[in-house]
């Protein structure tokens, strides 16, 4: 069913790109209604508006609070036209037939992220937009609403076009997109007010975009949310969904350290990380704690990617790099591989909880952002102070492996690691075998356990390969099995108190 918009009511808090849109009204001879800084805005442009004040025969009062809440504002949006006890009141009441509403929100979220001022954040609250845009939607057989500045370029189309007439599908699309603005608009407001004792799972995020393919190429996809507020793109394709789950890998980690640092992300897990006293050094220890898992990884790093580090870099197949900064030398490097992603890192993000969807629901936890809450020396001898920097730099990058999760190191280089076995016994062979592929000596190594060892086994099989300390949460009935073999043998175990179990 198609209809011809004869009157139109707009007040917007944003007027970029809002005249052409009056001026095709104004050209169709729309009545137009408006009020406040919209008002004052059309009629700077030469163009006759109506005041809304002169269909409510009120000011706007109580500091602007009310303006547009009146019968014969949302009469004339909510009315229906083929009700004919809806036009006859509507005639009684002479209210007029509003065919087009125009209307943005007041800048919540926008307010929220400049101050903490209570009472500025409150007064940004819109009341009368929200219920204009939803009387508007809900009355879209009669009524086209715009409810974003994004949607003004197609509505400028059809006025054009179509000589301000709309079908009942364009009317029903404007509307869907505008109970999306006002439901985001709603979740905002309610998160600011949450609770730890919320009765719903409050989030929107704005921004979607389509993937090539999600986890697989038969999977389709989609990205919600603002990624250049993290990074710039200087090089590269679009990040592909796997791309977007390790460089979150990547970026989680890397946070952890303020010592210059070089990991390699392959499937979310490190398969290669060490700190030096340069970015290159860095670099080189990462990559050779697992060079064969490198390849096509996601690297990461704490410092600035020098001409040195581009040249190594540049000599194996990577998807993406990320660091803060980048010489121009090491960026012409780099660029050569027009695929290659370089992201240049502007700030971590800040999210303090992370989601999953699960079963019929949504799992919410706080982000692991934790190390250890006590560092108790369980055994007879205490780690030496080399042993104490490679147990923390450990017990780090443990955190960050797919549970069960057991890391190697030496001179704070990943030389091991193993990683989602059903058994811990499991992931420490596979550890072991990892360093012996790669010619470690094992001699003064630490180990690390994402959580406690169940039985003694673990500090065993770590011994005989030449480990000298370890580093687990504990915790287990059988704790004292693995303290007695590690005091009885000269070892030193710490125990944490804190399990960082990641699936």
């Amino acid at each position: 069913m198609n209809k011809k918009i004869q009157s139109a009511l707009i007040s917007v808090f944003y007027k970029d790109g809002l005249e052409n849109i009056v001026q095709e009204l104004n050209r169709l001879g729309v009545t137009i209604y408006s009020t406040g800084g919209t008002q004052q805005f059309i009629e700077k442009l030469g163009i006759k508006v109506v005041p809304v004040e002169d269909l409510t025969s009120y000011p706007s009062i109580l500091g602007g609070r009310v303006k547009t809440l009146h019968p014969s504002v949302f009469g004339g949006i909510l009315g229906k036209r083929d009700d004919e006890t809806h036009m006859q009141e509507m005639k009684q009441y002479n209210i007029p037939e509003i065919d087009l509403v125009i209307v943005d929100l007041y800048p919540f979220e926008e307010t929220v992220a400049s101050t903490t001022d209570e009472k500025a954040i409150i007064e940004k609250i819109d009341i009368g937009g929200p219920s204009m845009i939803r009387g508007a939607a809900k009355n879209f057989r009669d009524v086209v609403v715009i409810a974003a500045k994004k949607d003004y370029a197609a509505l400028e189309t059809l006025l054009k076009e179509q000589e301000g007439t709309t079908t009942i599908d364009q009317r029903k699309s404007f509307a869907a997109k505008a109970f999306e603005v006002v439901g985001h608009y709603d979740v905002a407001i309610a998160k600011y007010f949450a609770t730890a004792d919320s009765l719903y799972f409050l989030e929107s995020v704005p921004q979607p975009k389509n993937m090539r393919y999600g986890e697989n190429p038969h999977q389709s996809a989609v990205f919600y949310g603002d990624l250049s507020q993290l990074f710039d793109q200087l090089n590269g394709k679009e990040l592909s969904y796997n791309n977007i789950v390790d460089t979150d890998a990547a970026m989680q980690l890397i946070r952890e350290f303020t010592d210059t640092t070089f990991a390699i992300i392959k499937h979310t897990n490190v398969c290669g990380v060490a700190q030096r006293d340069t970015v290159k050094e860095s670099w080189d220890a990462a990559l050779a704690g697992d060079p064969e898992s490198a390849f096509g990884g996601v690297l990461v790093c704490n410092g600035t990617i020098d001409n040195a580090t581009a040249d190594a870099i540049n000599e194996i197949f990577f998807e993406v790099l990320i660091a803060p900064a980048y010489t121009d030398e090491a960026l012409a490097v780099l660029k050569s591989k027009k695929n290659r992603i370089l992201l240049q890192l502007k700030e971590q993000p800040a999210a303090k909880v992370q989601y999953k969807s699960m079963l019929n629901g949504v799992l919410v936890q706080d982000i692991d952002n934790g190390n250890f809450t006590d560092w108790t020396e369980t055994t007879k001898r205490k780690e030496t102070a080399s042993e104490k920097a490679d147990l923390i730099f450990a017990n780090i990058i443990c955190k960050h492996l797919k549970s069960n999760a057991i890391a190697l190191v030496k001179n704070r280089q990943l030389i091991g690691k193993g990683c989602g076995q059903t058994s811990r016994i499991d992931s420490l062979r596979q550890a072991l075998e990892k360093a012996k592929q790669f010619s470690f000596d094992l001699n003064g190594a630490v180990m690390s356990s994402d959580a406690f060892f169940p039985f003694d086994d673990c500090v065993r099989l770590g011994h005989e390969a030449g480990i000298t300390a370890f580093i687990q949460p504990g915790g287990s009935i059988r704790d004292n099995d693995s303290i007695d073999y590690c005091s009885k043998h000269n070892l030193s175990m710490i125990m944490t108190g804190l399990r960082h179990f990641k699936h």
